[in-house]
């Protein structure tokens, strides 16, 4: 009868030799097959603007040797980055452990026992007896459950790879930023000071009419009122630029204080010599790395739901052991040896309503990554196009201030000649000051926000990591 139990199990367990689960293909029919997804950006149209793919390390397009060295050294020392290498470390211990089930694993054991039979005289001593033995298991794994485990450790790896690629990007984009921030701050600086020189020659001048009787105090305190105003905001570009330096020694993994002093000049806006290489929605899907997160966690978890349903069939490993036992007095002897060998099966037949509800679980969590996946590519895109239209946008107000400022220029040229020949008042000479230093501002506010435009669809667009970096053979999956 017992012969005949255990074949009717085996040759169920046979019957399961096939991997249970289903086999992972990327999605056919998601947000990042759609033919709207694939193509040009909508918002990429005009001169600024190159459909060559963006380089892995998009800001030596800036040629800036000097913010290449930064955001060298951001990702290296980052303490973002620091721990998103040691949560990759974890995840591949984590698949070497998973990897280690299908080796052989081997049990040693060994004990000593003093026993005395109730009633017998207390001074006689009891009888001592011994057990050592040594056990080895190896999984034959018929129905694939360690062969799913694998798979979904592998596929996390990947997509705890992803991850770490994405905070490299981000380290990359907010290092440029904060690089930006500083060169930009004394660049206004520089813009407003040529103000307040021009606004302080006005001012000596007005003090000298004044003195020679061709001037009143009225006018010299409206010329000192002017260069008040546009001194008080020195300050506050100078507060920006030491705001940038210390959130680059931040990203450096520097405390505040050891901000990098070679920056602290800059005052020239980084500049782009060519268009902008944006790509399409293809080379934008197969590089940002959140979006291959996305689809590394359904590849996990589909192999997750694999391990689940194995469990709706037996185990099966192959065992053996030997081992001495019995009274201290025969060891050695022939009688205390003992071995046994054969087929070791578990299953968890009464249990498999709390099976079917993991399967469920499992399942539901596989369409629920598909959804992740297609807002993580709807997202994507909706950032690249927003990011995209605002800078096509910020150019045009750029261009246009940049005219405002020359305009504004030449009506002070001329507003000065005319009252210096007197055939003009005070009062316009101010008025086009003030035009002009409100056109200055505004013009360099503008050029600044351009560079932060540009490093928002650097971004958006995923550069920042190298795909020698990672193996990125998944990236490209979720369009195949």
């Amino acid at each position: 009868m017992r012969k005949g139990i255990t074949t009717s199990l085996l040759a169920l367990a046979l019957s399961a030799c096939a991997t249970a689960g289903p086999d992972y293909h990327p999605p056919e029919h998601s947000a990042a097959t759609a033919p709207g997804a694939q193509g040009a950006f909508q918002s990429a149209q005009g001169a600024g603007f190159s459909n060559a793919d963006l380089p892995d390390h998009w800001w030596k397009l800036y040629n800036d040797p000097r913010l290449d060295a930064l955001i060298a050294e951001a990702l290296t020392a980052n303490t973002d980055l620091r721990v998103a290498d040691a949560n990759l470390t974890a995840a591949q211990a984590v698949l070497r452990e998973t990897e280690a089930g299908r080796q052989i694993s081997t049990t040693i054991s060994g004990g000593e026992t003093l026993a005395r039979p109730s009633g017998v005289t207390q001074h006689l001593p009891g009888s001592i007896s011994y057990d050592f033995g040594l056990s080895a298991s190896y999984p034959l794994d018929l129905n694939g459950r360690i062969r799913r485990a694998i798979e979904s450790s592998g596929a996390n790896v990947e997509a705890v790879t992803a991850a770490r690629d994405y905070v490299r990007v981000s380290v990359a984009a907010a290092t440029a930023k904060a690089y930006a921030q500083v060169c930009a701050a004394n660049y206004a600086l520089g813009v407003n000071r040529r103000v307040v020189s021009l606004q302080r020659d006005t001012l000596n001048a007005t003090q000298r009419l004044f003195r020679g009787g061709r001037g009143t105090a009225f006018d010299v305190s409206r010329a000192q009122a002017a260069v008040d105003q546009s001194e008080a905001t020195l300050p506050v570009y100078e507060a920006q630029r030491q705001s940038g330096l210390y959130l680059l020694a931040t990203l450096l993994g520097r405390p505040p204080a050891d901000y990098p002093r070679d920056v602290e000049g800059c005052a020239t806006l980084p500049s782009l010599g060519a268009p902008l290489p944006v790509g399409d929605g293809t080379a934008l899907i197969r590089r940002r790395p959140d979006i291959r997160q996305a689809e590394r966690m359904i590849a996990s978890d589909t192999a997750t739901l694999g391990v689940a349903m194995a469990d709706l069939y037996p185990q099966v490993s192959i065992g053996g052991s030997v081992g001495l036992s019995g009274p201290l007095k025969d060891f050695g002897s022939g009688s205390a040896f003992g071995f046994s060998l054969g087929p070791l099966i578990s299953w968890t037949f009464p249990n498999r309503p709390v099976v079917r509800a993991r399967i469920a679980q499992a399942d539901a969590q596989v369409q629920a990554d598909l959804a992740s996946f297609d807002g993580s590519v709807l997202e994507a895109l909706r950032q690249t196009e927003t990011a995209l239209e605002t800078y096509r946008r910020d150019a045009e107000k750029a261009a246009a201030l940049d005219r405002a400022r020359d305009s504004a220029n030449v009506s002070a040229g001329q507003a000065n000649k005319l009252f210096r020949f007197g055939r003009s008042d005070f009062l316009d000479l101010l008025d086009t000051q003030r035009s002009l230093a409100s056109a200055e501002s505004s013009a360099a506010a503008a050029r600044v926000q351009l560079v932060q435009d540009q490093i928002a669809i650097f971004l958006a667009l995923g550069g920042g990591w190298t795909s020698n970096d990672a193996g990125d053979q998944s990236a490209g999956n979720a369009q195949q």
